[in-house]
Order: structure tokens, then sequence, then C-alpha cells
């Protein structure tokens, strides 16, 4: 039977909010698989098996039923119906991300082995009414290596206990048009493969689905909609006032209509047609759309935090700033070659996952934070505080960087607003420590974004008679 836990119910909600409240912008659902038996050859290609309904399956409570029945490993089949009784899924929700985790418990004669993997033949079906037959969206063998650790001692007064195991990636699809979706799990096992062998007694399988709220996907498409005409006519507007200086345009507010453009182009709300297009791709296009806008935003502070410090001749070219661009555009780029080898195999493939292969492991230097904070609560209580730090500590380090960027624009409007006084001298008495007749002149000095000081200089000329 499938679970949920009690703050998931309005998950399925996609009614409209008021103006002062709005949903979150995810939400996590779990499942439990029911495991349901299947004798018959060739099992997937004949009948779907569902967990509950008035066609459900022969079903068995636990892997011990199975024995006295003479019920094989090979026959048994975990069915999740997604989503939960009496709801429907939206192409409101977007995206469909889900994880996976085994309940294995603990045997002496049946002991996980070390690098020890699960291969799973996995079938993924939709349909759009209660009645409807089946229709065949996926089907893939799906290997997934194990990483779990038992806490007491591997004596017989332990078996039974369940062994603490990482949770796994599982699915992840960009489009949820359709009502209704049926998974069936199945374990083969083929000793003279070592199919399946060395992987402990799995009791259950667990999924955790995660998908966009409907009530934010409405308030995010009107405040695209809204934002995007705006920002076009700003850009607009923007542009015709540099051309209509007497001066050629400079780099500098080149980059910034560059900018305004690629804002305009991540704004653009083109998701409106995935809620009548069934575009898997969507999540890519995003991926792309954000990689364009961050480089371009990279570009920028490169330029204008550097702007002091060449003269005016090269810092109107782009190519004087060719060794701080150039690492962004091959950064850049190879983000984009990994997106392609994660979403561009998932358009084909919604099972797989560049984080559950070796090569992809050793190449990866970050995981994606929103959807490991959307994970959380499917973690055990010391992986989940190890996480909720993790995800502080780099939330603390964004918010300075956003307060010494936004500290570094201050202080440019500063130096700025200096410059006018540049001519300007104070005549001072001779108690503060000046010579009688001197002046007293400002000049101001800004540093980088690294840390925005002000540093005041006195000078002190003589008096021109």
């Amino acid at each position: 039977m499938a679970e949920v836990d009690e703050f998931i119910s309005p998950a399925f909600q996609i009614s409209d909010y008021g103006p002062f409240s709005a949903p979150g912008p995810t939400t996590a659902v779990s499942y439990m698989s029911v495991k349901c038996v299947d004798v018959r050859k060739n099992h997937h290609k004949t009948k779907w098996l569902m967990p509950w309904g008035p066609n459900q399956c022969d079903k068995i409570r636990d892997i011990e039923e199975a024995i006295p029945r003479e019920i094989e490993a090979n026959d048994i089949v975990f069915s999740v119906h997604i989503p939960l009784p009496s709801m429907e899924m939206s192409p409101w929700f977007q995206f469909m991300l889900f994880i996976l985790q085994l309940d294995i418990a603990f045997k002496l004669n049946n002991q996980i082995r070390e690098n020890a993997e699960v291969s799973m033949d996995v079938s993924l079906a939709y349909r759009d009414d209660m009645f409807a037959e089946w229709t065949e969206m996926a089907h893939e063998r799906v290997p997934r290596k194990l990483k779990c650790t038992f806490t007491s001692p591997k004596t017989a007064e332990h078996e039974g206990r369940y062994y603490e195991c990482d949770v796994l990636p599982f699915m992840e699809i960009g489009s949820v048009a359709h009502k209704y979706y049926l998974l069936n799990i199945r374990l083969p096992v083929n000793e003279k493969k070592k199919i399946n062998v060395g992987i402990g007694e799995i009791k259950d399988i667990r999924l955790v689905g995660i998908h966009q709220n409907g009530g934010f996907t409405k308030v995010w498409f009107a405040m695209k909609t809204f934002l995007t005409p705006s920002i076009f006519i700003i850009m607009v507007w923007y542009w015709r006032r540099i051309t209509m200086m007497s001066r050629p345009p400079v780099l500098l507010e080149k980059v910034i209509f560059a900018l305004g453009i690629s804002m305009t182009f991540i704004n653009i709300p083109v998701e409106w047609f995935s809620i009548e297009f069934d575009w898997t791709w969507m999540l890519l296009f995003g991926d792309i759309r954000q990689g364009i806008f961050y480089a371009m935003l990279l570009s920028f502070w490169i330029i204008f935090c550097g702007e002091h410090m060449m003269d005016q001749h090269e810092r109107n070219h782009i190519a004087g700033y060719w060794k701080q661009v150039g690492p962004i555009a091959v950064g850049s780029f190879c983000l984009f070659i990994f997106d392609m080898c994660e979403r561009g195999v998932q358009l084909t493939n919604p099972f797989y996952s560049i984080w559950t292969t070796d090569v992809g492991t050793e190449l990866a230097v970050f995981r994606n934070i929103s959807g490991k904070q959307s994970s959380l609560s499917a973690m055990s209580k010391v992986r989940r505080l190890h996480y909720e730090g993790l995800i502080f500590r780099f939330k603390f380090l964004m918010l300075i960087t956003l307060a010494c960027a936004a500290m570094t624009v201050i202080f440019f409007i500063v130096s700025q607003i200096s410059k006018t006084f540049s001519g300007i001298t104070l005549s001072v008495p001779g108690d503060l420590g000046v010579h009688s007749g001197e002046e007293l002149q400002l000049t101001t000095t800004i540093t980088h974004v690294d840390g925005p000081t002000e540093i005041y200089k006195l000078t002190r000329k003589e008096a021109q008679e």
C-alpha cells in the first residue's frame, strides 16, 4: 500500500492561491511498492501488474510468504502506481524525479558483498483513463551499486535487522503529460552470471517521488509572462539611448545589452507549451538557458570589475579580457557536455543517471543542491543533519558573494559621484596638522569584488597664488 506523510497531501492541488500566499516549489511523496506474483513466462510482455484497484495483482505480504508457496525470486514483481489512489498527475507538475530506497535485511548466509550491484528490470507505463490499457513508455535494465553499512555485530542474534543503505537515483522525466503511471520492478537472479547475487535479502522497495507543485507553476508562469515584456521594453529603450549618443557604444555597454538579451531569453515563458505538449526535453532546455545567462553574468562581472585595471583602448575590446572570459567559456562548454551526458540520455532512458557510473562519480564536483534538499526527508537522521549543514554553508557563502557584489555596485556609484567633486579643495586651519595656506584634497580608491573597501588619502599640495 502506498504511504505518504501528512504534510504532503496538498501536493496534488493545483488550485489558485491568494495574493499573499503561495505553495512551495516542490513536494516529495513516499511510495511503498507492493509485491506481486507473476508466474507466467515472458512476464512483462503480456500483462501489467497493478498494486491495487479492480484488476490488482496476486500479492504477498513479505518474502517469507513466498517460500511455502514455492514462489521464486524471478516471479516477484515490485509494483508502484503513480500517483496515490484517488489522485491524478497533471502537466502543471512539470517534471518527476524519483529516488529509490532498498530495505535489506541482514542474514548470515546472504550478506551484502563488497562492491555489490543490484540489477533491476524496470518497466514504465502510462494511461489517461483508469479503465484504459497501459502503454509502455520505457523498459530498461537498471544497475545500481549498493552502499550499505550494518552497525550491529554480524551475529545470529542480529539477523533480520536492516542495513543502512544510501538512497539511489532512480528515474527522472522532464514532463508529466499523463494522469497515471505504473512501475513494475523485477530483480532477476542468475547465479551463473552473478546477477543479483550477494546483495542481501531485499524485503521492500520504497520510492520517493519529487515533482513541482501545480500552484507554484501557475505563479511562476504568471511572473515570467509579466516580466518578459517589461525586460524587453527596458532593453530596447536602453539600447536606443546608447545608439543616440555621438560616440559608439563601449564594451561595458555592449555587455550590459547582451546580459539583458540573456535575461530575456531565460524568462521567455515557453513552458506554457509544456501544458499541452509532451516535451520531455524541457529540463535540458532550461539548463541551457540558465547556462547562457550565468556565463553572460560572470563575463559581465569580469569586465565590470576589471574596467579600472586597463586603459581606455584595451578595455573597449573583448580581446583584452580573454584570460578571464576564456575560462568561463571553457567551463560553460564542459558543463554543457556534462548535462548532455545526463539529461540528454534521459530523453530516451529516464532511468539513466551519470551519478551511478564510475566515471561520472569521479568527474563530478558538485550535486544539485535543490535536489539534495528535496530528498532530505528520505534520509536517516545523521545523514540529514550532515547534508543540512552542507546546504547551510553553501547558502551562507552565496549570500556573502551577493553582498560583495552589491557592495561593488554601491562603491562604483560612490566613485562616480566623487569624480564630480574631484576639483573641489577645502581650506583648513593650521591646528589640524596642515600648514597654514595649504589645502586638503580628497580622493577615493575602490578595490574589486573580493573585498570592497574604501580608502581615503590625504594629499597635501602647496597653494598656488
